[in-house]
């Protein structure tokens, strides 16, 4: 008697990023898809295409047409370049999948197997599963995470991922939040359902990144998602209201010892520390309402899609 392997029931979505990625699209279309066929009874391929200058879109046209079987793929075809986290949304928004995995690179340099494992690991009764490697890309990474993670609030802390996994309740819990969350992993760390982080030594910590849009994107993300600004703003002010103190206690021991300082001195000093004192109490207080004016606004990001367009193999006559 024939063994076979029975399938998940679950539809499943896989959403990836498509910008300039000739290099990686077609080895990505062919690890990802047979993971999905040898798992799963129905899933569907979201590729969005956020303005590509390359062949990316033909290479994707070409693997679906010589396919040995159907693969169900749809391309976003985004009106002008908006950046991975509005693209993802846009894809993210046309999926219906049960659970949904996200690939904001389509580089698979690591184990396609992980996808199925991560999907198992969420069916235990985590809504958001991401998988990473052991360490984070970089020191820059490092210290952002440490930054991020200390002022966000959230007991799921973020690093470094390839992917990610998410229940269509996770899906569906951060868009009532907010319809297109600027930073879509603080975004699933801070909706209140249940994480779970995968690191795999075998996934290598080093990749080439944007170092511009990912400044860029770690700036966003502070400011959005934890109080980080607020906190330094008075960190800043408590350190200028000590020296405040610690002038003016110079200040009475130079005088009512009978020293002779230098004139106008002490005086000026004093009034230096308290300005600056005062100067980021002020901004601390502005920031703060700046947080919440912000936290109000950018919920009502949109992106532009031009397009929607399934791919499907071409028939050929018997």
């Amino acid at each position: 008697m024939e063994n076979t392997q029975r399938k998940e029931s679950n539809f499943v979505s896989v959403v990836g990023y498509l910008h300039d990625s000739s290099a990686f699209v077609q080895k990505f279309l062919e690890k990802v898809t047979g993971v999905m066929q040898r798992h799963f009874d129905h899933y569907e391929v979201i590729l969005v295409d956020d303005c590509c200058r390359d062949d990316s879109v033909e290479q994707v046209r070409a693997f679906v047409s010589r396919a040995s079987q159907n693969v169900p793929v749809t391309i976003v075809t985004m009106s002008v370049w908006q950046g991975m986290e509005l693209g993802m949304n846009a894809g993210v928004d046309i999926s219906v999948g049960d659970f949904v995995f996200e690939f904001d690179s389509l580089e698979i340099d690591y184990e396609p197997e992980l996808i199925f494992q991560a999907y198992q690991k969420a069916l235990t009764g985590y809504d958001i599963v991401t998988v990473g490697p052991v360490k984070n890309r970089s020191f820059s990474s490092s210290l952002f995470y440490r930054v991020f993670n200390a002022s966000s609030g959230s007991r799921y802390p973020i690093q470094t991922d390839v992917f990610r996994v998410l229940s269509r309740r996770a899906v569906n819990r951060v868009r009532a939040v907010s319809p297109t969350p600027a930073y879509r992993k603080a975004a699933y760390a801070a909706c209140g359902l249940k994480a779970y982080s995968m690191r795999d030594e075998r996934i290598p910590h080093t990749r080439d990144v944007n170092e511009a849009l990912r400044f860029s994107l770690a700036a966003d993300s502070l400011v959005l998602y934890t109080n980080a600004g607020y906190r330094l703003s008075c960190g800043i002010a408590g350190l200028m209201l000590l020296a405040t103190l610690l002038e003016f206690v110079y200040t009475l021991v130079i005088y009512l010892g009978g020293g002779k300082p230098i004139e106008g001195w002490t005086t000026t000093m004093l009034v230096l520390t308290l300005g600056f004192f005062g100067v980021f109490l002020i901004l601390a207080v502005v920031l703060r309402y700046l947080t919440l004016l912000v936290d109000l606004v950018f919920k009502h990001q949109r992106y532009l899609v031009e397009g929607i367009e399934k791919i499907q193999k071409e028939q050929s006559d018997a």
